[in-house]
């Protein structure tokens, strides 16, 4: 529900109005569970000794999600199940359901060592570590004689 509406007749395109009131939360109706469907924002960090994945998740808990690391990819899925209940003398007054999933895969780099990848979750956002291989060490020159 908004809190202060937009005066159609102090806009540039007063009858464009009708777009922002038919998609307020009000009208949720026109598309049912169309609302939390896009794709969640995510950030990517590197840093010396690994690459940090942050998915932007609210709402969810941890056994909604998976990671898979497949043929040289990351992938988060994920899946989210709820059900608000409003009841009133033992009949519904009003029912939601929402449901709503995503998949994202990303490419790895060579140097991510698939072995130690780690993830949690915390106060919305799912982190994803992928450490980096440890560096071979450099090796020396070596003179070649020639016989």
């Amino acid at each position: 529900m908004a809190l202060i509406k937009g005066n159609p007749e102090l806009s540039l395109f007063p009858a464009a109005s009708w777009w922002s009131d038919f998609f307020n939360d009000e009208a949720e109706w026109a598309f049912p569970g169309w609302r939390g469907m896009s794709m969640p924002a995510v950030n990517i960090a590197e840093k010396d000794d690994a690459y940090t994945v942050e998915v932007a998740a609210p709402g969810f808990q941890k056994d909604h999600f998976r990671i898979e690391v497949k043929n040289g990819y990351l992938i988060l899925s994920g899946e989210q199940r709820e059900e608000k209940k409003e009841e009133e003398k033992g009949k519904y007054t009003r029912r939601e359901f929402r449901y709503g999933s995503f998949s994202r895969s990303f490419a790895l780099p060579d140097d991510v060592d698939e072995a130690r990848i780690r993830a949690r979750y915390n106060d919305g956002i799912l982190e994803v570590t992928l450490p980096k291989k440890e560096a071979a060490p450099a090796q020396t020159a070596k003179s070649i004689a020639i016989e």
